[in-house]
């Protein structure tokens, strides 16, 4: 009477309710499968880095008394495809029954609802025993309204989890949000420690990935390999967050600066989003920080609500709208991305540098992708489905349930606002305000047209232009409106005419 229990390479949790006692009577079964591998381009790093852990986590039930069925990517009996894996292991283990966790993007969901119909044995998912919230949680308390605001649902979320709020429901400091103490740049000070990441050395791991033909990009890093394996790993880089980068990330999360990639930003996305970290116990320690005096509200504020509030809200958002949302495309745009968004090979310095961060460091922080990729994308009319797959391939932490809603709703406005009120655009202003990245660059981020005139001036007043239909009586936009009413017709042309010539010579900016 075998059980097989499928563990994905996103549920590496050895605190879930099934590994506190051993069964002679169960499989644990885990795979490496082209099917993954090869859905959309991945990076280098993230492939190493899930595969990696997903073999710790195998040596760990192990160790801890578990039956392991491990599929290595070049073990011959390895299908390469998670229904064919299942029906072969099934078999082989004469299994009468088969159990996998709730999983978390909805094409693995429908991979394994459609063969659950077929599998011969009873099958039952589970509950992942991760996040605050149920897949349908969102839906449930919006209902039927237009636009599902995450500032409603964050506060729902502080109140239903008691966090940083008072007996009485009201929150601590008598503020929900404190972004307007969040929005400093950084300049050089306080200085910035030194991120304490672990270093593997997963040359073997690598060499095998590329003989067997996976395609990638980006810099793998095997010899020295800067990401955690497993749960000690990850508890470590939260330890180091908490004590030595939380009190000044509030301050300064919006920030960039070119030589320091990481800055007061936690790097805890890839332990969470596998499930090495649980939510709780992250806002827990976040929140014990403050009370202790060890960090400010403001800061501890900031990063309660990318966890409690951000991530939760995307889930639901996600699972309210798949598969629809895949094919969100409201301003229709269409262009190509760049050759240069694989090569960081652009004049544009700060593009430049965020996209040779990502390619190499398999990370970027919010704001970069927002504020410098993403508005660059949304402001050049790139096509959101390319954009939405070079997101999903480029980052470490990029599960598709968090980055599709990031990347066509919050970022490129392709869902036609259901997400963002409005399109989070800007000029070259906001960029060079926020960071160092204009410093030395070809194009003068004051300038508008000609040839050294940043292309994201032009190109932001492009963008209003030509979407004038959708955005010219939004209530948050007036402003941007009647400054583009009250240019003179000469410099309306002039800039029309240079944002034409950016988007005809896209590849050599």
């Amino acid at each position: 009477m075998t059980t097989l229990r499928l563990v994905l390479g996103d549920q590496l949790n050895p605190l879930h309710s099934w590994f506190t006692r051993q069964d002679a009577q169960v499989v644990h079964v885990l795979m490496e499968v082209r099917q993954e591998t090869d859905y959309v381009v991945h990076h280098a790093q993230k492939v190493i880095a899930i595969f990696a852990a997903m073999r710790d986590f195998a040596r760990w039930l192990q160790r801890n008394g578990h039956r392991v069925h491990y599929l290595a990517l070049d073990h011959p009996d390895n299908r390469q495809s998670l229904a064919a894996n299942l029906e072969f292991l099934l078999r082989h283990h004469q299994a009468t029954a088969l159990q996998y966790q709730e999983p978390d993007e909805w094409r693995v969901d429908r991979i394994l609802s459609d063969f659950s119909g077929s599998a011969g044995v009873p099958v039952t998912q589970v509950d992942s025993e991760h996040f605050y919230t149920s897949r349908d949680e969102l839906a449930r308390l919006f209902g039927a309204r237009g636009r599902w605001t995450m500032e409603t649902f964050y506060r729902h979320m502080r109140r239903t989890a008691g966090v940083l709020v008072g007996p009485d429901g009201t929150p601590e400091g008598g503020r929900w949000n404190f972004d307007e103490d969040n929005r400093k740049p950084w300049r050089g000070d306080p200085a910035v420690p030194r991120a304490t990441l672990p270093a593997h050395d997963h040359r073997e791991l690598w060499r095998t990935v590329q003989a067997h033909g996976v395609k990638t990009f980006g810099a793998p890093r095997a010899e020295s390999f800067p990401w955690p394996l497993n749960r000690t790993e990850a508890l470590a880089q939260l330890d180091a967050f908490i004590a030595q980068r939380l009190p000044n990330f509030g301050a300064y999360q919006d920030a960039m600066a070119s030589a320091e990639p990481v800055l007061f930003h936690s790097l805890l996305s890839f332990a969470l989003n596998t499930k090495m970290l649980n939510p709780r116990e992250v806002v827990a320690r976040a929140c014990d920080a403050w009370r202790r005096g060890l960090a400010p509200l403001a800061a501890v504020e900031g990063f309660v609500r990318q966890i409690l509030g951000w991530r939760e809200y995307v889930r639901g958002y996600y699972w309210a709208r798949m598969p629809d949302a895949a094919n969100d495309n409201a301003l229709d745009h269409r262009r190509p991305l760049p050759r240069w968004f694989w090569t960081g090979a652009t004049h544009m310095r700060c593009l430049a540098l965020a996209l040779r961060q990502s390619l190499d460091l398999a990370y970027a922080h919010h704001i970069q992708r927002l504020m410098v990729i993403g508005n660059f994308a949304l402001l050049a009319g790139l096509a959101p489905g390319e954009v939405h797959q070079w997101y999903l391939g480029v980052y470490i932490d990029a599960f598709e349930w968090v980055e599709l809603p990031n990347t066509l709703g919050m970022s490129q406005y392709a869902d036609a606002g259901r997400m963002a009120t409005k399109p989070y655009v800007s000029g070259a202003a906001y960029i060079q305000r926020m960071s160092d990245y204009c410093k030395g660059c070809r194009y003068k981020p004051t300038q508008r047209t000609g040839s050294g005139a940043c292309p994201y001036n032009a190109l932001y007043w492009n963008f209003f232009a030509q979407h004038a239909p959708r955005f010219e009586r939004h209530p948050r936009l007036a402003l941007t409106y009647r400054q583009l009413a009250s240019m003179p017709e000469d410099t309306r042309a002039a800039l029309k005419q240079q944002a034409q010539h950016w988007l005809e010579n896209l590849d050599e900016l």
